[in-house]
């Protein structure tokens, strides 16, 4: 076959569009390089934005836990955080006079009872003493939990109420609690007549 021969100004027309594939496809080759590559910093980094991609998720604290949920040393700096507010800001301030109808017990850190009010009454004091609770904040703190939390705790028939009735005797009593369901104990007196009757 004879070659064929093109016109000058054809050929001109070809080279270009061969230089101009070329420089696309050096193009493209660049971005597949950079997308391959590690991210860039994202701006803004320090500010969380949760559901974007790239952002770290917030860190949030603990959620708070009550005090008989608690165990071993985190029980512990927690019940000396607690008697820290309930002996410098709370009897102090909210204590009222011992008398039988509101006693007092200077080892209340043994009755569980106490401990459990005081720590929920503390935990709500802090929520509501935080700028977020807004001006009537405090004021809902002790409509609704300072006076049931106290009228709980020192009331005459109370968990104290055999502990501290005058300030000059400082006396200290656990009172009995509710023992275990006597229906256990049928349960297990049944199965022991069971095994009983079999073995004869």
């Amino acid at each position: 076959m004879d070659p064929i021969r093109l016109p000058e100004s054809d050929l001109e027309s070809i080279e270009a569009s061969v230089r101009k594939l070329l420089d696309q496809s050096a193009q493209q080759a660049r971005q597949l390089d950079s997308l391959a590559a590690t991210p860039a910093p994202m701006p803004f980094a320090g500010f969380p934005m949760p559901g974007l991609p790239g952002m770290p998720a917030p860190v949030l604290p603990p959620e708070p836990k009550p005090i008989l949920e608690l165990d071993g040393e985190a029980k512990e700096n927690e019940l000396d955080s607690l008697t820290d507010w309930v002996e410098d800001f709370l009897m102090p301030v909210y204590g009222a006079e011992i008398t039988t109808a509101a006693p007092w017990c200077e080892q209340w850190q043994e009755h569980l009872e106490v401990v459990a009010w005081l720590h929920a009454l503390w935990m709500a004091y802090q929520q509501h003493k935080d700028p977020e609770a807004g001006p009537s904040g405090m004021f809902v703190w002790h409509r609704d939990f300072l006076t049931h939390a106290m009228a709980a705790v020192r009331g005459a028939g109370g968990p104290l109420s055999a502990c501290q009735t005058d300030p000059d005797r400082p006396a200290h009593r656990l009172l009995c609690g509710p023992g275990r369901s006597t229906r256990q104990a049928t349960v297990e007196g049944d199965d022991t007549d069971r095994v009983s009757e079999a073995a004869s």
